[in-house]
């Protein structure tokens, strides 16, 4: 074997534009390195990780553990709440309903402003009682203008709704909140609730959800689920389903039942003012100004509640580009929050100090940095490298055991894809190359820690360029920046060429799963992932 693996057996005989000298050369200062520098280098990052893998192992089981507590044993939320309707009274009339604020940020949003709008304007709540507000920092002013007609129409017929633009976009989202809270008209509200601009909630959305906190003034922040409108649209938005579910499914109700603290999700979600008031308000000192706020005041003591049978209905990126953006900020955002924050965590007096560890172990560091880092580096990068060193060896249990439980039990959220779990796993090793390379950004502090694109809805627009393209066919735009990613592309070929190696000479037959995690690099290189928008 020893004759086998030698560094001359990587280099080929004849290589055109080289010397067999040259490659002799390469050949014995591989043989010299490996050793005592390679070797030992590579069994170190095995080790580390087997360490993550079994932190996220035992991360999953323990969530797997207590959500099937929650579900036989724990009480409905409305049970464990003080609950009952807010229902009309004659004496009082309807002040008897706090007054509610509804934000709906929008940037260009052209496509699906309508349905948010009218979403929020057919919510069964009395309108005296309800201030709508639509934060517009649309750059392009023929959009602007049609979001800002559509509040007029609104308006005409007795909505209160309000149409606010600001002169910059000077800290994105969270500046257009905070600025937002800050006008006199809704000094009087008590809860104020934010839907992205592809949210579209149900009418009785905030006669569920408001009891809840009118009722329990410990309780800051209700959480809704997300349910997606075009989660068949393509297999890229099945993929991000099952993602999602996952994380709604399990991490959110996890955490609510046992700690009453989880992130928030941006969108969806009934705050109390009071709350944000005592927390700070919004912050824009990373990507993910939700979350920044929600440990602010989850450390000031408020408890948080999710509501998994109260839906809203929402949009999936189906464009790769978009969903690449939206997965850097989801990633890049928290491990730059948990830089910032993690000394403040530990110092804090107000929580519990099982409640501080889990917030930092559990909630950031295993989820926001380990989950990315042990997916790339072991399956892309280290399992592919011992087979070109055989003399350091993965153990079958982590491996293969360890996270074939740690996929089925990822697969919980969304039952009805488990035939597509295999790909979910290849797909997901894909994004991870990205979500650790925003990771690191994060953590680092680096340029791109506050990047921020809107991430781009289509609404009803590719099913109406579908049916259009049925009467009369268009042309398509190649970007070839858009299409080709050379990243992908690279990792194709180091792991065919791992793949063709173990096909020859390993023993473990890992060239199976290498093939086929090649050929997911290639499929996503060439930008065949997603749905493709014909151009106007």
């Amino acid at each position: 074997m020893a004759d086998v693996v030698s560094g001359k057996n990587l280099i080929p005989e004849s290589f055109p534009g080289a010397s067999v000298d040259l490659a002799a050369q390469i050949g014995l200062l591989w043989d010299l390195i490996k050793a005592p520098l390679i070797v030992p280098l590579l069994r170190l990052a095995v080790y580390v990780c087997l360490a993550m893998t079994v932190m996220l192992f035992l991360e999953r089981l323990y969530m797997g553990i207590v959500i099937v507590l929650v579900k036989l044993f724990w009480k409905k939320p409305d049970k464990r709440y003080n609950w009952e309707p807010i229902r009309d009274d004659l004496e009082i009339g309807n002040s008897a309903f706090p007054l509610v604020l509804i934000q709906i940020p929008m940037f260009n949003e052209k496509e699906v402003y309508k349905i948010s709008i009218g979403a929020a304007c057919n919510l069964s709540w009395p309108s005296d009682r309800l201030v709508i507000q639509v934060l517009d920092d649309s750059t392009d002013f023929v959009i602007k203008d049609m979001i800002e007609k559509e509040c007029q129409r609104w308006a005409s017929k007795g909505v209160n709704i309000r149409y606010q633009i600001r002169e910059n976009r000077g800290g994105y989202k969270a500046g257009a909140l905070k600025e937002g809270l800050k006008h006199d008209y809704v000094k009087d509200c008590e809860y104020v609730t934010i839907f992205d601009a592809d949210f579209r909630p149900e009418p009785d959305f905030l006669r569920r959800a408001i009891p809840f906190l009118e009722f329990n003034p410990q309780i800051a922040l209700v959480q809704a689920r997300w349910r997606f409108v075009n989660s068949d649209e393509c297999l890229l938005t099945r993929m991000q389903e099952m993602s999602l579910d996952y994380h709604f499914t399990v991490e959110q109700e996890v955490g609510s039942a046992t700690h009453a603290f989880f992130g928030f999700n941006g969108t969806g979600g009934v705050w109390r003012i009071a709350a944000i008031n005592e927390a700070g308000g919004w912050k824009d000192r990373t990507t993910v100004e939700d979350m920044d706020l929600a440990v602010r005041a989850g450390l000031k003591g408020w408890k948080f509640l999710y509501l998994g049978d109260l839906q809203v209905k929402s949009e999936l990126p189906s464009t790769f580009k978009a969903f690449r953006y939206q997965q850097h900020r989801w990633s890049c955002g928290p491990a730059n929050l948990f830089r910032k924050m993690v000394m403040e965590i530990v110092r804090n007096k107000k929580v519990t100090l099982w409640k501080k560890l889990y917030v930092i172990y559990s909630f950031f560091f295993v989820r926001k940095i380990i989950a990315h880092m042990v997916t790339f580096f072991f399956f892309c990068v280290v399992l592919p490298l011992t087979i070109l060193v055989p003399e350091v060896e993965v153990p079958i249990w982590g491996a293969i055991y360890i996270p074939c439980i740690i996929t089925t039990l990822n697969s919980v959220g969304t039952p009805r894809s488990i035939h597509l779990l295999f790909y979910w796993i290849l797909f997901e090793n894909v994004m991870s190359l990205h979500r650790t390379k925003a990771t690191f950004i994060g953590l680092l502090d680096a340029k791109r820690s506050n990047e921020w694109v809107v991430t781009e809805k289509l609404g009803d627009a590719l099913k109406n360029n579908k049916s259009n393209a049925k009467a009369a066919p268009r042309k398509f735009k190649f970007n070839i920046g858009d299409r080709i990613h050379l990243t992908e592309l690279g990792f194709a070929a180091f792991l065919f060429f791992c793949g063709c190696y173990d096909f020859m000479y390993g023993k473990h037959n890992y060239f199976i799963y290498i093939f086929l995690q090649t050929l997911t690099f290639l499929i996503v290189g060439f930008g065949y992932v997603g749905t493709i928008v014909p151009s106007s």
